[in-house]
């Protein structure tokens, strides 16, 4: 019952979001901002992923910061269980292991793959906005339809970080096509 109040909290927020791109207050980030915390209401890392039951979920940003104060005032003073959200910004994958969520932004296209490859660690779910993330190994990522934010999921992306998403994120999602 609990998943089925966040699900419907999720969608309700989106929802008003996407009524707000209708006029000019839409804010692409915001809209991101919302799935990202959103995220971690429906994605299971593997045992070990934190070090006790209260440590934060890390949501880091690879170089140039794209949402402003959008993201951090999205996560302030919320929790997802007993565990509140340190918003983190990085210039490369160094400190990857404090992160459960990594945000790779447009403007790191050029090192996506390089940066994709440093953080092949299992329980980082990393999300991009690139046309090729997918494709190149990213778990998440976002594309724009009109004035809607989708989402693309690469299973096996997923599957080789040992992420398990909820069915109901999934149903929201356009799969990848598998890679060979």
């Amino acid at each position: 019952m609990a998943r089925m109040l966040s699900l419907v909290l999720l969608l309700g927020a989106a929802l008003q979001l996407y009524a707000q791109a209708a006029g000019p207050a839409f804010d692409e980030y915001q809209v991101k901002a919302a799935f990202l915390y959103n995220f971690a209401k429906f994605v299971e890392w593997p045992p070990g992923t934190f070090a006790n039951s209260t440590d934060p979920i890390g949501i880091c940003i690879v170089g140039q910061n794209p949402f402003g104060s959008a993201l951090e005032n999205m996560v302030e003073g919320k929790k997802v269980g007993d565990r509140a959200f340190a918003v983190r910004l990085m210039l490369d994958t160094q400190q990857a292991s404090e992160c459960q969520i990594l945000f790779i932004g447009a403007t790191e296209w050029k090192r996506t793959r390089a940066l994709l490859e440093a953080v092949k660690i299992p329980g980082i779910l990393t999300v991009g906005e690139t046309d090729e993330f997918t494709v190149l190994g990213g778990i998440i990522s976002f594309r724009l339809d009109g004035p809607r934010v989708r989402i693309q999921v690469n299973l096996q992306g997923a599957e080789r970080a040992k992420l398990h998403i909820s069915s109901k994120l999934l149903n929201l999602a356009e799969i990848a096509k598998r890679q060979p």
